[in-house]
């Protein structure tokens, strides 16, 4: 087995991120005004976030689906975004809130939502892990945001490097060797 080429520092632990998740939860709740939500998970990044968010939401009535999209090539945003996986069911006239893992140039939520739009839910939100103020090139809302971090790449909790490390219970800075 090869060594790694890079060394990780943990940047933001597993109970900091369920303490946060959980308060999240709550508040997604108290701001949806129906019973009903679509909570629509960006792949692959969000999927852990989003397991751990819909728990965490006290709704009766919450529903589950995923697009997927690509525009990264290793630490790099290529800014061109594509879907690779649409969604399963329509969301015509639904409460739908995005999941994203993080938000950095805000290309990719800005596509999704301009899309995500023209199959005119009733209400269309986004929730985010973690946001990268610095990296912007265009202004998305964040309605439920995890964390603000600075303009460094990060892995774990379900976000990745080339597919790697998404299995980390925390979000960890790499540091290249």
């Amino acid at each position: 087995m090869s060594t790694p080429a890079y060394d990780l520092e943990v940047l933001i632990s597993a109970e900091r991120i369920r303490a946060r998740i959980a308060e999240l939860g709550q508040e997604i709740a108290r701001r949806q005004a129906s019973r009903r939500l679509v909570c629509v998970g960006v792949l692959k990044g969000s999927f852990m976030f989003l397991a751990d968010l819909v728990r965490a939401i006290p709704l009766p009535e919450l529903e589950v689906d995923f697009i997927g999209v690509s525009s990264y090539v290793g630490t790099e945003s290529t800014g061109v975004v594509r879907i690779t996986h649409d969604l399963a069911r329509s969301i015509e006239g639904e409460d739908v809130l995005l999941v994203e893992d993080i938000v950095d140039t805000g290309l990719t939520v800005r596509y999704l939502l301009d899309n995500l739009a023209t199959r005119h839910p009733r209400s269309l939100q986004v929730a985010a892990l973690l946001e990268k103020p610095a990296r912007a090139k265009v202004h998305v809302p964040i309605d439920f945001r995890g964390f603000t971090i600075e303009d460094r790449f990060v892995v774990g909790y379900g976000l990745d490097f080339d597919g790697r490390l998404r299995n980390l219970p925390h979000v960890a800075l790499l540091h290249p060797r």
